[in-house]
């Protein structure tokens, strides 16, 4: 179930409260075309949006972010965590996408973002395609006031989805590809597959 925070006010007068908003899953799961919708929201509201990418994505465009679906919104590619605090400037709603691929830093950076009264939106993978957890992830959904966590369909039994499995070969953590080189797949799928890879 999806579960957008929210962002009615109180009714009072008080300073703006930022917080931070994960939403995760496997590949195909549709992570980044839920994170493009509540941007694209936010900009709809009047909000003034920044978004970021790390600089190694460049699977669809340079610079945009863009769904599997080829939904797409303009974003800025950084190469470390440091950078977003520099460029977020005065914006009231700050997006990331594919999170897992930053510096450990960007759980101090999302934290200060969001202590400066900003709206913090992150997307990414929780598990590689090992099954293990990804990155700053855990630490990101930790810290967060809101996890949404996405599923796909597995693409080898059509059942719910969680795990993102490599077909290719490579077992370098960071592999960037698409469904020449992924398959979503449930823990059933998932796991008999590993076990074979073993063999």
């Amino acid at each position: 179930m999806l579960i957008e925070p929210h962002l009615e006010g109180s009714g009072r007068e008080s300073r703006r409260s930022g917080w931070i908003e994960v939403i995760c899953g496997s590949m195909f799961s549709g992570k980044t075309e839920e994170l493009i919708r509540r941007l694209n929201r936010a900009v709809i509201a009047g909000q003034k949006v920044e978004i970021f990418k790390p600089a190694i994505e460049k699977r669809y465009h340079d610079k945009n972010v863009v769904s599997h679906n080829d939904r797409s919104i303009r974003s800025t590619p950084v190469q470390f965590a440091d950078d977003v605090v520099l460029l977020a400037g005065e914006s009231q709603v700050v997006g990331i996408d594919e999170a897992q691929f930053f510096d450990s830093e960007i759980v101090n950076v999302s934290i200060a973002l969001a202590n400066k009264g900003k709206r913090v939106i992150l997307a990414g993978l929780d598990m590689d395609f090992m099954g293990k957890p990804f990155g700053s992830m855990p630490q990101l959904m930790a810290v967060a006031e809101f996890v949404t966590k996405i599923h796909a369909i597995c693409m080898n039994c059509g059942d719910v989805a969680s795990y993102s499995y490599r077909t290719s070969l490579g077992k370098e953590k960071i592999m960037l590809g698409e469904k020449e080189a992924y398959e979503a797949r449930c823990r059933k799928c998932f796991w008999e597959a590993m076990g074979n890879d073993k063999k």
